[in-house]
């Protein structure tokens, strides 16, 4: 058995994700894509930087491999190892290597959460070589033109420690995402929800209170993502104010009197 065997079709985004663009991130990865540039998403918690990149695939026609980075992601774990299968011992190619030899769009999300030592291994990738080199086995992968390497992070939430170094910064076409403007909001929660008008302008309103405390109590205010799954909870039946205190309030704050103060902001609405 191939244990290498890469099947595209269970990477390949069939049915069109619902993307409503903000500037032109999609003009610009389109071109990036074409120019054969990686491309760095930048924005806080839930603002559409995931779905834009689903987007992204469907619309280019190519595999998206996600890999959610964390702090003990290797890069073994990105690359590939050795493995033991029976009596033998095989390599096993990782998520990056599998992007590269398919012509995939690879997606680190959250990439400052991995170790240092593990971003490094994207930096031959990433500028004028685009090549994987995998010492283990002494090759070196190719990126074909179709292969697209694509990154994320949210900078309100690093520390000087997590931060994303400038010898990976600069070799990434950047694109700034953020929470859209209220009609754009009320929109996405309609087409995603089903949600009534009322109900999605009221929860915008909501998100925008909470987002002003930022730097006042909250790390994040609401994000458009808490928005869509309490007006699932609410268009299935649950109660306003307790699915605004389960989907949001619960989410953005453990602090007891923070939690009451934004409770109160969601009672003041509905």
């Amino acid at each position: 058995m191939d244990t290498n065997t890469f099947k595209s079709e269970d990477y390949i985004i069939n049915d069109e994700p619902y993307y409503h663009p903000v500037n032109d991130e999609i003009e610009v990865f389109e071109s990036a894509y074409k120019n054969q540039l990686p491309v760095l998403l930048k924005g806080p918690t839930g603002c559409g930087k995931t779905r834009f990149m689903e987007y992204m695939s469907w619309r280019l026609k190519r595999p998206l491999i996600t890999v959610s980075c964390h702090d003990d992601l290797t890069a073994s774990d990105l690359v590939g190892r050795y493995l033991i299968a029976g009596s033998d011992t095989v390599w096993i190619d990782g998520p990056l290597a599998k992007a590269v030899r398919a012509g995939a769009i690879c997606y680190l999300d959250e990439i400052v959460e991995a170790r240092k030592d593990t971003t490094v291994v994207i930096h031959p990738l990433c500028d004028d070589r685009r090549v994987l080199p995998i010492e283990k086995v002494g090759e070196v992968l190719q990126a074909t033109p179709e292969f697209c390497m694509a990154i994320s992070y949210n900078p309100g939430y690093q520390s000087i420690l997590k931060d994303l170094k400038q010898s990976t910064r600069q070799r990434f076409v950047a694109l700034e995402f953020d929470y859209p403007d209220a009609e754009i909001e009320q929109s996405i929660i309609e087409s995603e929800t089903g949600a009534d008008k009322n109900l999605s302008s009221s929860l915008v309103k909501f998100a925008h209170m909470t987002r002003n405390l930022k730097g006042n109590g909250l790390d994040e205010g609401a994000s458009t993502r808490l928005l869509v799954h309490a007006a699932k909870l609410v268009v299935s039946g649950v109660n306003p104010n307790t699915a605004c205190r389960c989907s949001i309030s619960e989410a953005i704050t453990d602090d007891p009197d923070m939690l009451k103060a934004v409770n109160e902001l969601s009672s003041s609405l509905f």
